[in-house]
Order: C-alpha cells, then sequence, then structure tokens
C-alpha cells in the first residue's frame, strides 16, 4: 500500500495530478486508513503507469478514460472498441499535420518572396501579401 506522496514520488507525478485523475474518474478514490491517509495499491500504480503512457501517446484526458473503460472490461470488449479510440486520435492527429503542412508551405512562400534586406518595410513582400489576403 502506498499514501500518496509515496505513489506521487513512484511515478514521478505531482500530488495535486493525482487528485486531479481522481476528481475525473481515472483513478478510483483510494481507500482510508484509520489515520485517514489515502492508501493505494500496486494496481493503482499500475493504472497511472497506464495513464502516463496514453498522455504520452497524446491521448486526451477523455480519449484515457475511454481506454481505461475498456481496459477494465477487457473480457467483454472486444479489441476493434480500443482500436477506434486510437483510431480516432489518428485521424485528428494527421488532419493536424495536413493543416500544419499548408501552414507551412504558405510560410516558406512568403518568406522566400522577401528580399529580407535592410530596406524599409513599406515595400516588403510579406507585408503586402498580407495586406492582399485582407482585402
Amino acid at each position: 500500500m502506498f499514501k500518496i506522496g509515496e505513489l506521487a514520488k513512484q511515478t514521478g507525478l505531482s500530488v495535486e495530478a493525482l487528485r486531479f485523475y481522481e476528481r475525473k474518474g481515472l483513478l478510483a478514490p483510494a481507500a482510508r486508513a484509520a489515520n485517514q491517509y489515502r492508501q493505494y495499491t500496486e494496481q493503482d500504480l499500475n493504472r497511472l503507469h497506464f495513464i502516463q503512457r496514453a498522455k504520452q501517446a497524446g491521448l486526451s484526458i477523455k480519449d484515457i478514460a475511454e481506454l481505461l473503460k475498456l481496459r477494465d472490461n477487457a473480457t467483454t470488449v472486444r479489441c476493434n472498441d480500443v482500436s477506434r479510440v486510437v483510431g480516432q486520435k489518428l485521424a485528428k492527429v494527421q488532419q493536424q499535420l495536413r493543416e500544419l503542412q499548408a501552414f507551412e508551405a504558405h510560410l516558406k512562400k512568403l518568406h522566400s518572396e522577401c528580399c529580407g534586406g535592410e530596406e524599409s518595410a513599406e515595400s516588403c513582400s510579406i507585408l503586402k501579401a498580407l495586406d492582399d489576403v485582407m482585402e
């Protein structure tokens, strides 16, 4: 059994993060010892490691909550239910990448058309291009 501070140390998370996960339902409220200290189990530690790895994969709290629910019911859910959660996140990331690539191309074009010299910015091609877009 771990006290909240010990669990925080084991995971590298702050006590506030652990309480946040409890409030969000990612971590079950801990049992209380006679001294009213929260008592966490090895299972809680494993759950927090799962949460950390899911966060590192870029999953949202909502996604993590859904995956934890599926994990908790792994004997009655299908693998494609789990795959769907990750697939939806992947589709969002791919869309964001396409948008970023379009932004990059636009910025590269603006940048390459600018002389970048010491003359007055009154004739700057970047400012003119952005003014033209605004009109």
